[in-house]
Order: structure tokens, then C-alpha cells, then sequence
């Protein structure tokens, strides 16, 4: 047992080296102190005797001199570097040594034993001293702590004292990284793993892991909650990495190494805790499928960044390796279906390079259906093949059918299921060579798997799921989210900066618009085209595409870039634009040209960045800025001209290689759909957003940021549309513990409904024909037809039906009830439960409904006519000021404006000016309680008591007064109370405006009156009470109030800091500790603390109400009644670089 030195008043690194063993102890190492070894010389880094005498008790058959030669081959083991070396030497501990006896019969000797942990010899050793010669001088290290397992030591542990601040992590991986390796490289020949600890900070990885992959290992079993406080640490580390058996399942199937002729890149990876676990429940669950017969081996829900494809590599080599009992199983086949050739690159760079890892034979890119075909009918076990969702799309004249039937077969879908979602939905339209309209079924992307392959198990890995995802994948079988990759560190927290043009609709021609439609309408137009046209219109394309609006957008992002990449030279931070449509990302290109001219100058390098010679041979000229996007068949000539024409993809591969070169000049894309899933960019640090974005597409939009990269702390979003309230959503979903799955329960009762509605439609049609669209080999062209002929026979159809809404012709009880079936369709069609008949009628049915909806207009005005028409006068009706920042901004009216007050004053009606007034007061408390409680409650207080008085008094009007003496007393009762709600207004104004005089801001003044508040309510001195201009000034209060907004500002501008806890709590924490050093209140009192805490809650959860105003719509622009007011409200925008006063 390893004892404490005698305590001396100080803790120092050997206290804390003494109690790390003592942890390892309890789980099951021995302790023996370095000193104590039996070696020849200091130079030997095995124990002999430990090494011999389990090479002895595991092969009974070999005489003691052939386990001293076994010894001697691993002792004297050589490779052409020191990295070859550590890779051979953990390829024999992990598959054992070959090694030929006397009888010249050659045998593998194991060097540990995995199946049985209790067969081998633990030991925790300190005080290892190991001997080098430099410059022909002896010299020695003594790593901390050594783990030997069978007297060879698997991991070199190193520690700092946590009782001085100075001694830090960073300084135990310079020892192990630089020092070691170069002083003493043959301790890390058979040292794979490495941990470094400073007793608050514990993490895990390799020998040659960069120090920013060093993780925490923050669980010890599956199940377990995620720890994330800095003390349990080393606690959790110990457990859950270094009991025995759990460190040789680690050590045996955990650490990468790419195939041996890589050795010279010198990659070495340990798997982190959420990989770990995920690959280990992903794999049972498989099983469990097979042998069940399911097919669905589950759903990852891994972050986007969080490493899903090591997470692949583990999964893998486990279903290679550790399923071979299972005879349904054997070694399987492996396929990764991916949605992009971008993907496609990314797994094969790491899975060609992984045969040995994996040990399932042949890895491949398979380029066509038909290679796929050949490669799994050449063999009946193993191999890991990589291809796009493409090679799935069933085709009407390239059927899928059947790939193969293995049931050893297993697919892992990386996003891949995706993008076919809404196109296995519904009746693919299109024209065969002879221009006759074609109608071909579509099939849900499940069942498209599950007739290639009957009898495979597919497993869903995404970093965003949706519905659809569980049912064609199965349930969650393990979640890694957004804030628990940033609590880990595996990525940095996302910052969000809301910067807004305010944008003017002219009333008149907003009237001028609707006039439009109405007219529009009266010539036959549908209402679906109409209602379609309005969308488009209020979806901001005209508004985003605006010139005056593009030039002025491409101002600030320039002044912010440059400003930011001022502040800090020395590092590289690229910068992405994402734009709503390829017209207007490329207009914004040409202002970007027109403005900058020299960002559009072809070089290597920025100017005034040094770099080699060899570094240099590397680069290509390339523009400071450019837009990478597809080509369009329809492009004008002069941008299909730009992005590459016919030579597109060409142009896109040597820019995404450029933009992935930190040194290039290349630093900012502007992009619309390409790049914003699957494109890992470490140095990628501003995403400038200009695109509508919510649910799964915004994650993994703004995800593109928050790659680790060295000196960057955040990635950050600068937003000009106003996606606030998207992105909260998304980060419950995405960030926390919210799930989309639909339960059993749902998708049961979405069929069931589906089918009643499905009959429903069937009865309808009981006089017509409805067996062709039975027939799955019905030639397409004959099913347009049929189509059309079913749309006209509703349209002839004279039937009145009963609905809801009383009786409807048959055309609207049509179209009613295709769209309640649709609605359940959506949900239950991506199971591939239901049956080919039934989902064809329904994609059928649907089908008619769109015809019938084209055909009921009388005349040639459609969405496309009526889109045209109304853009020419939103351009017209459309003003702009310039970009403003919207941090805090105003309301939309303004109650305690002149203006409104003459407003009221216009109205004649003393009850209804009394109601009105009554109403606004009411929202404006509202409005103000989310700033500021203690004010608003006030406030409140005063409100209610003027209407209990003003109901007090209506109700001592007797029966008996009647008259205009009723009338008379009424209307002063109702004056009294106008009188008495127009002071509160009065005072409201004058306390909103009183933290000008103060020197406060308006949301410090919150702070400041509840820090006044409790000290007068719990009677303690703090401060000292002064009067200025009519108020009472506390400067000690006044400079508290300052600095808790100051750490709520801090915390804020992390995106997901309400939904984050850890952010929450840390904030709250801070917060706590400026209070205690501040002397606030003098003597400790929970009830105070609670108190300010409650004002902090309050604030936290309207922080993007008052921060952000309206800047999440700009939507249906033309049925707003305000159309003369700014939609968008800002102060006057602050310059880059420099701050408000005050701030």
C-alpha cells in the first residue's frame, strides 16, 4: 500500500502522486515502488521477472530459456522510427509475438490476456527512474506514475501539484510529448496511452495526442449521468478507464493506429468516452437485431463535430472482432451510405487507411450499383464498402431490387437518409425522350434498403436527427449533444452577435399589393397560388436581394472581418457567408468586387504572411473571397460563366482544397447550400448568416464554427436576418435532452388514421377505376394519363358531401380529406411499413389533389405570374438604413412617446380610452417585468389598485340613481380612474428614464433597484444614498449593478447559453462570488442571494425578447397593419472596433 508522506503543512505533487495510487490501488493495481525493481540497469524499461513469469504460467510448453528469448525479442524490439516501433510493439501486445520453440513449430505467445484479466499482473508504479545518455553524459527521467501490465509498462501517467497554480496540464504533456520522446523513447515504445492530471483537470489520450485532444472521461458505466464538475475528474477517470478489465477493453479495441505503411503521419488515437460507449451499446443493439430479424440496429445521436466516423472505426473493428460466436454474424459485411461525394472523400480518407484496424479484409469506394453487386455476391464474410445514397435511388428505368441477401450484411447511414426524405414522399414527374409526361411511384428510403438488402440491419448515425430518422433507423441508442461536446471541449461554444437592417414597407403600396391579389383572385387565380405567391413574397427574397440593402451588408461584413482579424494577426480565421439563393450570393459577390477590389487579386498568401518555401509549393493562387455553389441549367450567362460552367465540380474541389489550407489566401466563401453539412474547417471562425434557417439546417449550419483550432476560443455567428428564436429551438432539440422521435404509439395511431382516410378516399372513387394505379408495372406515361383523367373526374363530379363545416361539393371533401391523409402519411410512410399498394394509392391520390388544385383556376394567373408582378412593387416599396446592430432595441411603438399620447387623447369615448390605456399598460408591465421585476411589480401593484378602486366605485352606484346622474357619476369615476393610470404611465416614464440620470443603462438600472430594494427590505447599510438631479444615487450599488449585467453579457453571448446548463450554473456561480467579494450583503444570507438570483432568472429567460426585438420576422409583409413602421428596430449602429460610452 502506498503511503502519504508525513504531512508537513504544504500539499505537495508528491501528496497528490501518493493519493492518485492509492485510487488505482482500490481498483485493483499493486503498488511497488520504482526503486524496488529487480533491473540490470536503469536503462531496462520492462520488469523481467512480471513479464516471464506470465509468459510462464500462459504457456506451460516452453522451457525457461524460450521465455527469456520471447522477452529478449520484445526488449530488444526495433523499427525504422521511434513511432514504427510503439506501432509494432502495440500490434504484438494486442495479437501477441510470433515465436518458433525448439520444435520449429511457429506460435503466437500472448503477451496479455483479454479474456481473462485476472491472469495477468497489475502493477502501479512510481519512482521509476530510467537512464539516457546525452551528448555522452548520463542523465535520467522519472515519470509520476507507470501502469505495467505483464511487466510492460501501457501508460506513463503524468501529474502536477493542484495546490500551485502555476503547475499546470499543458506542463505534464510537454514532458510526456517533448521531453520523453526525446530524452527516453524506448519507455514509449510500449507506452501507448498517456493521462495528465492536476487533480482538478484529469485527461486521457495518447503518447503522441496534440494536447488539445486530451479529453475528460466523465462516465464510469453505461447510463450513468454525465459528470462535468472539475473535482470528479480524476474519480471518474480512474473508474471508468483504469479499472482492469475496463483498461484492457480500452487497451485492446479503443486506440487507432493507421494501417503500418501510414506510420510516417504518426497518427495515434484513443477513443473518447462518448465513442466508447456509443460503439459498445450500438454493437449489442445490433446484435439483438440480427438475431431478432429486425433490421433496425438503432440511431446514434452524436453532435455535429463530436467524431461520428471514429465512432464508425470502433463500431466496426468490434462487429469484426468480438462477434465471431455469433454464427449469424461471423465477420460481416460492412457499407456506409453517405449523402455527398464530400462525405464519401472524408470516410474513405479514414477507412482505406484502416484495413489493419478494421480486420475486415477489402476497403473500397464503390462507384456504381453494379460494382456493389459484383463485390458482395464475390464473397460471404468481411469486407467495408463506402458509396452515396445515389446508388439507392429507384429509378422507373433502373429498378434496384435485390443486391443481396446475406444476413451478415450491416449498413451505417451517415446522414444519408436525409435528403431522400420528401423525395420518396410523393409521384416523381418528368419527361421521357420522346417529351411525353411520365408518373413514376415513389418508395420510402427504408423499404428501398430493405429490398437491396432483406435481410441487413441499418444503423442511423446523425448529428441532427428527425423523425424519420428512428423509423427507418430504430429508437436512440445512445445521445452525445451539442453542450456536452462543449463542456467536454471536444468543440468550442458557438457565440451569436444579431445584427439587423432596419427595413421600411410604404403603406400605400403595401395596400397597392393586396389590392393585387385581390384582383388576382377575381380573374380566377386558386387561393393555393395566391396563399403560395405570399409566402414567396414574404419569404425575403426580394428584401435580401434589395442592391442598396447587399451593398450596405457587404460594408459591415468587410469592416467586421478585417476589425476582428486586427485584433488577433497572428492566427488564421476564415470566415463563411451563407446566402438564400445563388442570385443574390452572387450579387453580393460583384458589390464585394465592386467595393474591394483587391480581395478578388489571385495569391498564394495574404500579405505579409510568411511561410516556407515547401508550404508554398503546396498553395494555389486563389482570391481573398469567392462563392463556391452549383450551376443552375437557367444561369445567367456571366455567373455560369464564374462558377466554373461546365467544369463546375472541377472548380469546387480545387476550392474546398484551397479553403482547407490554413495558409491560403482563400479566407472567405460565400456559399447557399454547398459546405453546410459535412464540411470540417478548424479555422472557420465567422459564419456571416443571411439565410432563413431553423430545425436540423441551422445546427448544422452554424456547427460549421466550432471546430477546435489552436487560439480559438468561439466561433461566431453574426446574423442579419434574425434567427434567434430558430436557434433556441433548434439547441433545445439539438443541445439537450429533447427528442423528435415518434413513439410506437404515434406511428400506430398516424397508420390506423392514415388507412380510414385511405378508405375514405376509395369510397370516393367507388365508380371509377382505380386498378392501374395498382399495378406497380404500369408504364409511366399511362399513369400520367390516368392521373389527369382521375383529376377531371373529380372536377365533373355534382356530389354534395357532408363535412364538419356542413355540406361541401365533392372537390372540397376531396381535397380535405387527401390532406388529413397526407398529414399522417408524412408520419408513418418512413417506417416502410405499409404496403406497396396502399403507398402508391396514396401518392397517387395525392397526386390528383395537385392537379386538381392546378386546374381549378379560370385563368393563366399562377404563383410564377403573380410572384413576378408584386416583386417589381416590393422594390419599389422597399426602403433601407443601414445595418445596425440590435442588442438592444426599441419596441415597435413606443407607449411613452408623444406621439402615442396625442393618439389617446384622440379618442372621444372616456370608457374606451379608459379600457385602451388599461390594455397597454398591462403589456408594458409585461414588457418592463422582463427587464426589470422589482420596478414592474411596482408598478403592477399600482395598476390593480387603481382598478379595484375604479370597480369599487361603478359598484356603489345604486339602482335607484338613474339617469344622467348615473351617467354623470359614471363618466367621473371613469375620469378619476384615466387620472390615476396616466400618473403610473408618467412614473413608468420617468423610472425607464431615470437611469440616464443614474449613469446606468436601461437593463443595469434592473440590477441597481433590486440591489436597493433588498438591502432596504432586509435592513443592511451598503453604500451610501446621495441625491443627483431629483435621484437618489448609490454609487457602490451603481458599480455592482455593472458588473453582474457585465457577467451576464459574458455568458450571454454564448448561442446556446438557455438551453445550456452548465453555462447557467457557472453563470449563476459567478455571479454568487462578484456578490461575496463585493461585500453584497455584508453578513451571508441565502435569502438575498435567492433573491438576485430570481432577478437574474427572470432576466436569462427574456434575454432574447429584450435583446433582440423583432428580429425574427420579416414575414407577410403585406398583411401587417404597421407597414409605415420599421419591421426591424435598432439603435445607431456602434463601428467595429470601438464602443458605446457607457460600455
Amino acid at each position: 500500500m502506498a503511503k502519504l508522506k508525513d504531512y508537513n503543512g504544504y500539499f505537495c505533487e508528491s501528496d497528490f502522486e501518493y493519493a492518485f495510487i492509492g485510487f488505482l490501488e482500490k481498483e485493483g493495481w499493486n503498488y511497488l515502488a520504482g526503486n524496488k525493481i529487480n533491473r540490470v540497469t536503469k536503462n531496462d524499461v520492462l520488469i523481467a521477472d512480471d513479464f516471464k513469469a506470465f509468459i510462464s504460467s500462459t504457456n506451460n510448453d516452453l522451457t525457461d530459456q524460450e521465455v527469456t528469448q520471447v522477452f529478449d525479442n520484445v526488449r530488444l524490439v526495433g523499427a525504422e522510427s521511434d513511432f514504427a516501433t510503439l506501432h509494432k510493439v502495440y500490434d504484438w501486445m494486442v495479437d501477441g509475438v510470433q515465436f518458433t520453440p525448439q520444435n520449429g513449430l511457429p506460435q503466437m505467445i500472448k503477451l496479455i490476456d483479454f479474456e481473462n484479466p485476472d491472469n495477468n499482473i497489475f502493477r502501479v508504479v512510481n519512482q521509476f527512474t530510467v537512464e539516457y545518455t546525452n551528448n555522452g553524459q548520463k542523465e535520467n527521467r522519472r515519470p509520476d506514475v507507470l501502469l505495467f501490465v505483464n511487466g510492460m509498462p501501457l501508460c506513463v501517467i503524468e501529474l502536477k501539484n493542484p495546490g500551485d497554480a502555476h503547475a499546470t496540464v499543458f506542463n505534464a504533456w510537454e514532458q510526456i510529448n517533448i521531453r520523453y520522446w526525446r530524452d527516453i523513447p524506448h519507455l514509449l515504445h510500449y507506452c501507448p496511452l498517456a493521462c495528465i492530471s492536476d487533480g482538478v483537470k484529469t485527461r486521457l489520450g495518447t503518447v503522441r495526442t496534440p494536447y488539445e485532444h486530451f479529453y475528460a472521461w466523465r462516465r464510469v458505466n453505461d447510463g450513468d449521468e454525465v459528470s462535468t464538475l472539475p473535482f470528479a475528474e480524476t474519480e471518474t477517470m480512474i473508474k471508468g478507464v483504469y479499472s482492469p478489465a475496463r483498461f484492457l477493453e480500452l487497451f485492446r479495441d479503443y486506440i487507432y493506429f493507421q494501417d503500418t505503411i501510414y506510420d510516417h503521419e504518426e497518427v495515434e488515437i484513443v477513443c473518447r468516452y462518448p465513442q466508447f460507449f456509443a460503439s459498445k451499446l450500438l454493437k449489442q443493439s445490433i446484435v439483438n437485431s440480427i438475431v431478432d430479424g429486425t433490421g433496425k440496429g438503432g440511431t446514434y445521436f452524436g453532435a455535429t463535430g463530436c467524431g461520428k466516423t471514429y465512432t464508425m472505426a470502433f463500431l466496426a473493428r468490434q462487429l469484426a472482432l468480438r462477434c465471431t460466436d455469433i454464427h449469424t454474424i461471423g465477420s460481416p459485411t460492412i457499407i456506409l451510405i453517405v449523402d455527398r461525394e464530400e462525405l464519401q472523400k472524408q470516410g474513405a480518407k479514414l477507412f482505406t487507411r484502416s484495413k489493419e484496424f478494421l480486420n475486415l479484409g477489402e476497403v473500397s469506394v464503390v462507384k456504381n450499383r453494379k460494382q456493389l453487386r459484383e463485390e458482395l455476391g464475390a464473397r460471404q464474410s468481411g469486407g467495408f464498402y463506402i458509396c452515396t445514397i445515389q446508388k439507392f435511388c429507384d429509378r422507373e428505368d433502373d429498378k434496384i431490387g435485390l443486391i443481396n441477401d446475406r444476413k451478415n450484411i450491416i449498413c451505417f447511414s451517415d446522414e444519408a437518409h436525409r435528403t431522400q426524405l420528401e423525395h420518396s414522399k410523393k409521384i416523381q414527374f418528368s419527361k421521357d425522350a420522346d417529351e411525353n409526361m411520365k408518373a413514376m411511384v415513389s418508395k420510402p428510403y427504408a423499404k428501398v434498403l430493405k429490398e437491396a438488402f432483406p435481410q441487413a440491419t441499418f444503423v442511423g448515425f446523425t448529428g441532427t436527427p428527425i423523425a424519420e430518422t428512428y423509423q427507418t433507423f430504430g429508437e436512440e441508442i445512445d445521445r452525445y449533444t451539442m453542450d456536452q461536446a462543449v463542456a467536454d471541449g471536444l468543440t468550442v461554444p458557438i457565440k451569436y452577435h444579431p445584427r439587423i437592417a432596419k427595413v421600411l414597407l410604404d403603406k400605400e403600396k403595401a395596400v397597392e399589393i393586396e389590392n393585387y391579389y385581390k384582383k388576382c383572385a377575381d380573374d380566377g387565380a386558386t387561393y393555393d397560388d395566391i396563399e403560395t405567391s405570399k409566402r414567396a413574397m414574404s419569404s425575403m427574397e426580394i428584401i435580401l436581394g434589395e442592391p442598396s440593402r447587399l451593398e450596405r451588408l457587404a460594408v459591415d461584413i468587410h469592416d467586421h472581418y478585417v476589425s476582428a482579424c486586427d485584433q488577433d494577426p497572428d492566427r488564421t480565421q476564415k470566415a463563411m457567408v451563407v446566402c438564400s439563393s445563388r442570385a443574390i450570393a452572387y450579387a453580393l459577390l460583384l458589390k464585394f468586387k465592386d467595393k474591394y477590389p483587391e480581395w478578388f487579386e489571385e495569391k498564394k498568401v495574404p500579405d505579409g504572411v510568411v511561410v516556407s518555401d515547401e508550404e508554398l509549393k503546396k498553395l494555389k493562387p486563389m482570391p481573398f473571397i469567392a462563392m463556391v455553389s452549383s450551376v443552375g441549367s437557367n444561369d445567367e450567362p456571366e455567373m455560369y460563366n464564374y462558377l466554373g460552367g461546365v467544369k463546375n465540380d472541377k472548380r469546387s474541389e480545387e476550392l474546398d482544397a484551397s479553403f482547407k489550407q490554413e495558409r491560403s489566401n482563400f479566407r472567405i466563401v460565400i456559399v447557399v447550400d454547398m459546405w453546410i453539412t459535412g464540411f470540417d474547417v478548424p479555422s472557420l471562425t465567422f459564419l456571416y448568416n443571411d439565410k432563413p434557417l431553423k430545425k436540423h439546417l441551422l445546427i448544422q449550419t452554424i456547427s460549421r464554427v466550432n471546430r477546435k483550432f489552436p487560439g480559438k476560443d468561439h466561433g461566431m455567428i453574426i446574423d442579419y436576418i434574425g434567427i434567434r428564436d430558430n436557434m433556441r429551438e433548434a439547441m433545445k432539440v439539438y443541445g439537450g435532452n429533447t427528442s423528435v422521435a415518434p413513439t410506437a404509439d404515434d406511428v400506430e395511431q398516424a397508420t390506423m388514421i392514415f388507412r380510414e382516410e385511405l378508405e375514405v378516399l376509395k369510397t370516393l372513387f367507388i365508380d371509377y377505376d382505380l386498378a392501374p394505379f395498382l399495378n406497380l408495372e404500369c408504364d409511366p406515361v399511362e399513369r400520367y394519363m390516368l392521373l389527369a383523367k382521375a383529376a377531371e373526374y373529380v372536377f365533373s363530379s355534382t356530389q354534395e358531401l357532408s363535412s364538419e363545416k356542413g355540406k361541401v361539393s365533392f372537390k372540397t371533401y376531396f381535397l380535405q380529406t387527401v390532406k388529413r391523409m397526407r398529414t399522417a402519411f408524412d408520419i408513418c410512410q418512413p417506417s416502410g411499413e405499409l404496403g406497396e399498394e396502399e403507398s402508391a394509392l396514396a401518392q397517387c391520390f395525392m397526386a390528383i389533389a395537385g392537379f386538381v388544385r392546378k386546374m381549378s383556376g379560370t385563368s393563366d394567373v399562377d404563383a410564377d405570374t403573380m410572384n413576378r408582378a408584386v416583386s417589381k412593387m416590393v422594390e419599389e416599396a422597399l426602403k433601407y438604413n443601414q445595418v445596425e446592430s440590435v442588442l438592444e432595441s426599441g419596441e415597435e411603438e413606443d407607449i411613452f412617446s408623444p406621439e402615442y399620447f396625442e393618439k389617446l387623447s384622440d379618442v372621444k369615448m372616456p370608457a374606451t380610452k379608459l379600457e385602451l390605456l388599461i390594455k397597454m399598460l398591462r403589456k408594458q408591465i409585461k414588457e418592463y417585468g422582463k427587464v426589470n421585476q422589482v420596478a414592474a411589480k411596482t408598478f403592477q401593484e399600482m395598476l390593480e389598485k387603481t382598478i379595484a378602486e375604479y370597480h369599487e366605485r361603478r359598484n356603489h352606484l345604486t339602482a335607484e340613481e338613474a339617469g344622467a346622474t348615473q351617467e354623470q357619476a359614471s363618466e367621473d369615476i371613469i375620469k378619476v380612474a384615466t387620472e390615476q393610470a396616466l400618473a403610473i404611465l408618467r412614473q413608468m416614464n420617468e423610472n425607464r428614464e431615470s437611469f440616464r440620470k443614474i449613469g446606468l443603462t436601461f437593463e443595469e438600472k434592473a440590477f441597481y433597484d433590486i440591489l436597493i430594494a433588498l438591502r432596504d427590505q432586509y435592513n443592511f447599510e451598503y453604500g451610501i444614498d446621495k441625491e443627483i438631479d431629483g435621484v437618489v444615487v448609490n454609487d457602490k450599488c451603481k458599480s455592482l449593478a455593472k458588473k453582474v449585467k457585465e457577467i451576464i453579457d459574458t455568458k450571454s453571448s454564448f448561442a446556446d447559453w438557455l438551453n445550456n446548463q452548465n453555462v447557467r450554473n457557472q453563470l449563476k456561480l459567478d455571479i454568487k462570488i462578484c456578490l461575496v467579494k463585493n461585500g453584497y450583503p455584508p453578513q451571508y444570507s441565502p435569502e438575498v442571494f435567492n433573491k438576485v438570483m430570481e432577478q437574474v432568472e427572470n432576466f436569462e429567460e427574456n434575454a432574447g425578447d429584450v435583446r433582440s426585438g423583432t428580429s425574427t420576422s420579416l414575414g407577410f409583409i403585406y398583411q401587417m397593419p404597421q407597414t409605415s413602421q420599421p419591421l426591424m428596430v435598432a439603435e445607431d449602429p456602434a463601428l467595429y472596433g470601438t464602443k458605446k460610452d457607457g460600455e
